[in-house]
């Protein structure tokens, strides 16, 4: 029986502001608090709310019948959190019908994967605490940003623990294979893969609303007919898309939200179901390894990272920004931490990409690529001085962490004799209270008064003698 994977990211670009170089060491707030309100209220508007909406209502009308998988980074959650909270309230209510899974990423949607394992595992495992505190259960399946994907990332993946993982189907990994199978790590075979389907979740996202297209216009029943006449051994169709599709991509007038009502119901009649990720690594099994040597990704034709590090701008930028990664991971400054978040976000490299591209690309403030890549570097600029300020680069990684490692040891050795202190004072406070006890119980004993002796009966007469 044929079964559909439909999952959505949900992900919100920080802005950062015009940034010159003679605010380095003067401004170290980088962002454009105005733009990231409006962007992220404007979304939420014309695209999440209606969305999950009918989403919820596809729910309710379908019942179990109907499954879908999120992902959520944390810088998203930052945002939905100060601008959009009632898109999160949505979602909570989507976790209570039973029928949702939500999905482990880096937090930041950066690509920590491509730079430094260590940085990687803290960027997902940060967010993995996010998911569980929102949504009450810790994710065992993993997203990795723009689905990238390598073998070696999928050895990192299955180290963390996860069961599976999403990735791209793209032509030139698959080959002759095809993407509607489970697959797994060719370096961690306990990995599970899902592979998207590039022409049916594109045909959603990207050509739904165009006129130009030959599929156009695009039927709920044309495009389920279409999954149910491949071959019957054809099993899993992955449709993963981002949740601002419905709505940004593809605007509400196209009546692309009533195609996606549509497609439950017209699945049902061809016995088409719909699973979560973990339900569909729980039941199937693997049918071979997946060799993916080069790092892959859902971004442009080529599928791979060259939108992000594709040119020697994006490179420099993303190589002095990881070269702080161990003093930042080692530091663990809460401030430090929040800007190391949102400076890691891929969409500050693919500003800077000099690629022509299909898809659309708003550069916000930016004029040009150049424009983008000097911006960014004096906000990093101050960043990384920031950085060794509080930690001087005299003092290298090794030393750095012993150090911080020595301080940490003394404040459990204080936090662990202070609960020791606090444990003795509690007890003796105990014993006090039983010793007053006992002093009490004397003290009454003392003052209550003597009883006076019985008296002795008299002793019985003699009867005189006859």
């Amino acid at each position: 029986m044929k079964t559909i994977c439909l999952y959505f990211e949900i992900h919100q670009i920080i802005h950062l502001k015009r940034y010159r170089f003679f605010d380095i060491g003067t401004d170290h707030y980088y962002y454009d608090d105005y733009e990231n309100e409006r962007s992220i209220t404007d979304i939420a508007e014309r695209s999440y709310m209606p969305a999950l909406n009918t989403l919820q209502q596809m729910i309710q009308e379908n019942g179990k019948a109907f499954k879908v998988a999120f992902s959520l980074s944390g810088t998203g959650i930052e945002q939905l959190e100060m601008h959009a909270p009632q898109v999160l309230e949505k979602l909570q209510e989507l976790n209570q019908t039973g029928c949702v899974e939500f999905l482990a990423e880096p937090y930041s949607h950066g690509l920590s994967s491509l730079a430094n394992e260590e940085t990687f595992a803290a960027d997902v495992k940060k967010q993995v605490q996010k998911i569980e505190e929102y949504f009450g259960k810790k994710p065992t399946v993993l997203r990795n940003s723009s689905l990238i994907y390598s073998d070696d990332i999928g050895a990192q993946a299955a180290a963390l623990g996860f069961k599976g993982m999403l990735t791209e189907g793209a032509k030139h990994v698959l080959g002759w294979k095809s993407p509607h199978y489970v697959y797994h790590c060719a370096l961690a075979p306990s990995l599970k893969l899902l592979l998207r389907d590039v022409e049916l979740s594109d045909d959603i996202s990207l050509r739904f609303n165009n006129p130009d297209w030959d599929g156009y216009p695009l039927f709920a029943d044309n495009y389920i007919n279409r999954i149910a006449q491949l071959p019957e051994e054809e099993q899993v169709i992955n449709i993963f898309m981002e949740l601002s599709a419905l709505g940004i991509a593809q605007p509400l007038s196209s009546n692309i939200l009533d195609f996606i009502k549509a497609l439950p119901a017209c699945a049902k009649e061809k016995g088409i179901t719909f699973s979560t990720p973990s339900e569909i690594i729980a039941k199937m099994k693997s049918v071979d390894n997946l060799n993916v040597p080069d790092t892959l990704s859902w971004v442009d034709e080529e599928r791979d990272v060259s939108c992000w590090l594709g040119n020697p701008m994006q490179r420099e930028a993303f190589n002095k920004l990881y070269s702080v990664a161990d003093r930042v991971r080692i530091a663990n400054d809460p401030r430090i931490n929040q800007d190391w978040d949102y400076l890691q976000a891929s969409n500050n490299f693919r500003f800077m990409t000099t690629k022509p591209s299909n898809v659309g690309l708003d550069r916000g403030i930016y004029s040009s690529p150049f424009d983008a890549f000097t911006n960014y570097m004096n906000i990093l600029g101050d960043f990384m001085s920031r950085v060794n300020s509080l930690y001087p680069e005299s003092i290298d990684n090794d030393e750095l962490n012993a150090l911080l490692t020595t301080i940490r040891n003394q404040g459990d050795e204080i936090e662990r004799k202070d609960k020791e202190i606090t444990r003795l004072q509690a007890k003796v406070e105990k014993m006090q209270a039983e010793e007053d006890k006992l002093h009490a119980k004397l003290d009454k004993v003392k003052e209550a008064p003597k009883k006076a002796p019985a008296k002795k009966a008299a002793p019985k007469a003699k009867k005189a003698d006859a």
